[in-house]
This record gives C-alpha cells, sequence and structure tokens, in this order.
C-alpha cells in the first residue's frame, strides 16, 4: 500500500514549520494529516497515492468553477509563453481593473496586489490617512489577513480594546484595534460612544466566513453603514471570501449595502495569488503615485495572475450561472442538515450562497461565542469518516465548505447519502470514543 502523503509529511516537518506552510493544513483540528495533492479536475482531487477525493475545500474559496477549468487553464498557459512578470505595467491588468469597477457595485478605483491580507493591510493604512484617525473597528471571531493591528483577540466586555492572539505582537501594536462581537448593532454603538471621534475604520466580513459561515442578521450591515457614516467612520467590507462568491457583485450586491472601501482575493485571481482593494474614487485617490498614502508590490498586477483572473470573471457573467450555483448549494445544504436531523445528531446549518459550514451544535450560530459551542470532536470524527468514504471537507468546524459549479446534483446527492450512512454512525458512538474514530492506522 502507498504511503507517499505520509512520508511527504514526515520529510516536511524536518525543513518546514510543521510540515505545512499554512497552519490549517497540518489537520490538527480533526485528529490526523490532510492527503498530500497531486492534481486537480473538475470538484475532484487526486493525492500523490492515487486516491481521488471529492473536494469541497476548492483552495479555500477562489475554485469557484472548479479545479483547472479548461479557459482559465488555457489563458494561463497562453499568458506564460510571454513571460511570467515585468515589474512595468501591462494592458491585462488595467483590464482586470476594468472588470473589478463594472462589477463591484461600490468600487470607483481599484489597486491590484498579491493577496487579501495585502489588500486588508492597505485598505487600513488607507482608511487611516483619510480620516486623520488611529482606531480600528473589527469583530471577534473574524480574519482578514496576517497583519498584526488585526491579529488581535477581544477581552472582557463587549465592546473592548484587544490584546495580541499570538506571540510576536507587542501590545502596543494592537492597542489601537476595538473588538465586538458580530451581529451586535449595540456593542457597536458603544465602541463609537467610548472612542467617540477616534475610529478611522471598520473591517468587518459582510459575511463572516472564518468563524465558520455566519450570515448577518437582518438590517445588520445597513445599520453599520448609517453608523460608520454618522461618525465618519469608513466602513471596509472585507470581501475577500464572499467578493463574487455569493454573487457576481459579492455580499454588498446581495444585501444592498455599499461600503467606503472593498477589499477582495481568492476567485478574483481564479486560483492565482492576487488580492485588490478599491472604494470610492475621492478615498483611492490618497493613494501613490496620485496621492500621498504610499503601497507598493513588485508583483502587483503580474501577468498570470491577471490572465486567471479574467478568464474566471469571463465566465462569471454566464446567464444563470449563480441561480444554478444557489440552487444545487441548497440542496446540499438542506440534505446534510436532513440527514443530521434525522439521526438526532445536533447540527445548525448556516449558508449563503455556495459557502456554508455544518457546526455541530443545536445552538444559532449567529456569532464566535456562539459558533463555539460546536462539538469539535464530533467534527473531527465527523471529517475522518467523510475522508475515508473520498470527500475533503476543510479540516476545521470554522472554516467554509464550498461548492463549485464543476459539482454537479448527482455527485452531491451522493455526498449527502454517505454523510446519513456516516450520521448514523456517530449517533451510535458514545461521546469518549469519538477522538478515535476514523484514526490513521499507518
Amino acid at each position: 500500500m502507498k504511503n507517499s502523503s505520509v512520508e511527504i509529511h514526515l520529510r516536511a516537518q524536518k525543513v518546514i514549520p510543521g510540515g505545512v506552510n499554512s497552519p490549517v493544513r497540518a489537520g490538527k483540528a480533526v485528529g490526523r494529516s490532510v492527503p498530500v495533492i497531486a492534481s486537480g479536475k473538475g470538484c475532484y482531487v487526486t493525492d500523490v497515492d492515487g486516491n481521488q477525493y471529492i473536494d469541497f475545500v476548492g483552495s479555500w474559496g477562489p475554485l469557484i468553477l472548479g479545479h483547472a477549468h479548461k479557459q482559465v487553464v488555457e489563458a494561463v498557459q497562453k499568458t506564460v509563453k510571454s513571460g511570467l512578470s515585468f515589474g512595468l505595467p501591462t494592458e491585462r491588468e488595467l483590464e482586470l481593473a476594468e472588470m473589478i469597477v463594472s462589477m463591484v457595485p461600490s468600487i470607483e478605483m481599484v489597486r491590484l496586489v498579491n493577496s487579501g491580507t495585502e489588500a486588508t493591510m492597505s485598505a487600513v493604512r488607507l482608511a487611516r490617512a483619510f480620516t486623520g484617525r488611529n482606531k480600528i473597528l473589527i469583530c471577534a471571531g473574524g480574519y482578514h489577513g496576517n497583519m498584526d493591528a488585526l491579529l488581535a483577540s477581544s477581552g472582557s466586555g463587549m465592546a473592548t480594546l484587544s490584546i495580541p492572539s499570538t506571540p510576536g505582537i507587542p501590545p502596543s501594536v494592537v492597542e489601537d484595534t476595538i473588538v465586538v462581537p458580530y451581529n451586535n448593532i449595540e456593542a457597536v454603538k458603544r465602541a463609537y460612544a467610548e472612542h467617540k471621534g477616534q475610529i478611522a475604520a471598520h473591517v468587518i466580513e459582510p459575511v463572516a466566513g472564518n468563524m465558520g459561515v455566519v450570515p448577518p442578521q437582518e438590517r445588520y450591515l445597513s445599520a453599520l453603514r448609517e453608523l460608520s457614516r454618522k461618525e465618519g467612520t469608513l466602513l471596509i467590507f472585507d470581501e475577500v471570501m464572499t467578493g463574487f462568491r455569493v454573487a457576481l457583485g459579492g455580499a454588498q450586491q446581495r444585501y444592498g449595502v455599499q461600503p467606503d472601501l472593498t477589499t477582495l482575493g481568492k476567485i478574483v485571481g481564479g486560483g492565482m495569488p492576487v488580492g485588490a482593494y478599491g472604494g470610492r474614487a475621492e478615498i483611492m485617490s490618497r493613494i501613490a503615485p496620485s496621492g500621498d498614502v504610499y503601497q507598493a508590490g513588485t508583483l502587483s498586477g503580474n501577468p498570470l495572475a491577471t490572465a486567471a483572473g479574467i478568464a474566471t470573471l469571463s465566465l462569471l457573467k454566464t446567464p444563470k450561472l449563480y441561480d444554478d450555483l444557489e440552487e444545487k448549494s441548497s440542496t446540499f445544504a438542506e440534505g446534510i442538515a436532513a440527514a443530521a436531523k434525522e439521526a438526532r445528531l445536533p447540527m445548525t446549518c448556516n449558508r449563503v450562497g455556495s459557502m456554508m459550514t455544518f457546526f455541530f451544535t443545536d445552538t444559532p450560530v449567529t456569532d464566535f461565542e456562539s459558533a463555539k459551542t460546536s462539538n469539535t470532536a464530533l467534527f473531527g470524527a465527523f471529517w475522518r469518516l467523510m475522508y475515508k468514504e473520498g470527500i475533503l471537507l476543510p479540516p476545521s468546524q470554522f472554516e467554509a465548505v464550498f461548492v463549485s459549479t464543476a459539482h454537479t446534483l448527482p455527485v452531491l446527492q451522493r455526498v449527502v447519502r454517505i454523510a446519513e450512512d456516516i450520521f448514523a454512525k456517530l449517533a451510535e458512538t458514545p461521546e469518549s470514543q469519538l477522538n478515535e474514530l476514523g484514526k490513521e492506522t499507518n
């Protein structure tokens, strides 16, 4: 029996911290290592041992068209023959920028960067310069990239100054970061009152995706828009995950609320490393060289990323694409939730468009605190048993499951049937034995 994945994991741990280049890939949250992937096609990935899986990770969101989509691959192959990078302007980056401006309601001007982290970091810098203020408001359980000031966790209370959430960040770096619960407008009001005239920006995922998928409650986003405008604070929608995922124009189109600035990533690069931030021309004009706020990047708008992005966004304009994706995603989510209910397992399914999370809790999940009521041992066992059946879910209770246009209804129905059998097995397993269920034997 091949065990190349195991061998590669062992080799990797000698030269890469934890053996992975991003922590969740280690699989610690589900109690086993994840497969080492060799290739992907459509809704499937194949590991180095030749095992095939139905994939719901989708590179953590960007592959809305599935793996190795023919037109996206051809666009990159054609472009690579002309060169990888120039560090000088190309027409292709202008074309992608024009597409983003035409598709995202609030964006009048846009700057391309290399990642979602870079986009959010740059947007925060711009907001501070534009408002002349320093404090930033974020939500507990949100994630806005690997920026020190936004890697903060909340202390006690409903609206509080934060503490660093990881070693290596001095307390002084996050002393201007204020953390409030998601979906709690009263906490936001208190934060504005306590820090009157000091908050430069409210950075928020309009649909939370990094505590698992948590939709905004009715009027939450519109209330944030009203409050931020009244307080002179810039509202920044982190649509790195939701941009072009929950609607062609992102969450701001789906919910009809326009922020001052938007950060993008994932789908805008079609699977290539890329990010973007944009908003009102009045604000974006402050970015150098037209303004005094410096931000630069040698590989920003590079030919391969823009080629993949243009091909992907062009395909997303296909009539009824989002309607079909919505229907498939709804059927799939309802099928999984019904199967859990039939087995009498606690589950709350949150879904917005083609992104969803199956929380193993009978509590409605509306913020990070309620998300943490999930039974992570039960989720880990579910993940491992699904994995053994050739179904690859994100290896964390607090991540999003992504459905792509490549997932057909028969494939999704097959996954639901497998889940039914697994839920029945989980229902019969004592809590004390969950952590051993489906564990690696090699």
